[in-house]
């Protein structure tokens, strides 16, 4: 249904054009959207108007129009005055009202088909029925968007995100809880993986503009079918949950980019826990000064790379070496041999995975 501050917003532009007082009421005469006040007088006659036969009529020197959603009474229009001119602006006006009800209902439909295609809430043979009625082409290229604010509950981004995207674009914009919105881009323009990452940048950088605090992008892989869609906003939904726990300095995160990261979060915490008393005989990570696990991130950054570590730390190299030494004899891992490195960056990543895992529990 269309929103009453759309109503008031159309006839307020259409009377400072036509310089006519409009009034939108419901069939039992209550008002929707006015330009004057006085016009609450029409409700009586409206509620009559209602009930009666004709489409238009003329009462005590105000227009009386009908408006109807498929056959059906959903609103009477008044306008205020008497002649040829205002009888046409309430036609002209009754129309564009009566068209905004198609488009708004089509819209809705729309938004109805791709939440229940997210959701996988359609058969294999709806999707493609209810597309082509829809006129929603099937087979073009797609990627799904989901975007996050920290104040997304109390601000209305879904309605910002159809304004930026505009109301002739091709893709959609929906919502299926009240934290995210969902973009199901359209890529029948042959967009790749940096305008896809051009595009969020844009958008976090529109909503922070806007004041909207924290905000965080995660997308899926592109998809040919319509039917795949749901797979890439499954693949978007893992990518906004795995990104705020390895990635979490980053504001956009696609889902080919998580690497380990996307099999850490599908590990039971059970079996997490065990790997981790394997791997540090029961130490703990978190226990290691801020000097070690300072030279253990910037060693890893650098690709293993001793000299260049050694660099960015302004320490001697014989210093790294003898805090890389240091570590060895803690934890039986030598940071110098690729398998050893491998295997404690996946030890920190997996820690780092259960203390978030404990935060969301609390």
């Amino acid at each position: 249904m269309i929103s009453n501050q759309i109503l008031q917003n159309t006839i307020e532009g259409l009377k400072s054009i036509s310089r006519v007082e409009l009034c939108v009421m419901d069939i039992d005469g209550k008002v929707v959207a006015a330009t004057a006040e006085e016009m609450e007088e029409c409700a009586k006659p409206a509620a009559e108007f209602a009930q009666s036969p004709a489409d238009s009529q003329e009462i005590q020197g105000y227009q009386y129009f009908k408006i109807f959603d498929e056959q059906q009474l959903e609103y009477i229009l008044v306008a205020g005055g008497v002649g040829e001119d205002v009888y046409m602006v309430g036609k002209m006006v009754a129309f564009q009202i009566q068209n905004l009800l198609v488009a708004y209902k089509e819209r809705f439909d729309k938004d109805n088909f791709i939440k229940n295609l997210l959701l996988d809430n359609l058969l294999l043979v709806d999707i493609y029925g209810r597309a082509k009625k829809l006129h929603i082409q099937t087979d073009e290229k797609r990627v799904a968007l989901i975007i996050e604010t920290d104040n997304a509950k109390d601000s209305n981004v879904l309605e910002m995100m159809r304004t930026y995207f505009g109301s002739n674009s091709k893709d959609f914009i929906t919502a299926v809880d009240e934290n995210n919105v969902i973009v199901v881009k359209d890529l029948s323009d042959g967009d790749n993986a940096k305008e896809i990452e051009k595009t969020a940048d844009n958008i976090v950088t529109f909503l922070a503009k806007e004041n909207f605090k924290n905000v965080r992008i995660a997308y899926g892989t592109v998809v040919n079918d319509i039917k795949e869609v749901s797979r890439s906003y499954k693949e978007a939904k893992m990518a906004l949950d795995v990104g705020k726990i390895f990635f979490g300095e980053r504001n956009v995160i696609a889902y080919s980019e998580l690497g380990i990261g996307r099999l850490i979060y599908q590990l039971p915490i059970p079996l997490c826990k065990m790997f981790i008393k394997e791997i540090f005989d029961g130490k703990n990570p978190d226990d290691f000064d801020e000097e070690s696990l300072m030279t253990i991130n910037k060693f890893f950054e650098n690709s293993l790379n001793v000299s260049e570590t050694s660099r960015q730390l302004f320490i001697h190299r014989n210093t790294l070496v003898y805090r890389l030494d240091k570590l060895q004899k803690s934890t039986g891992l030598d940071l110098r041999v690729f398998e050893d490195a491998i295997t404690f960056k996946i030890a920190l990543m997996v820690v780092k995975y259960m203390k978030c895992m404990e935060s969301y529990e609390y």
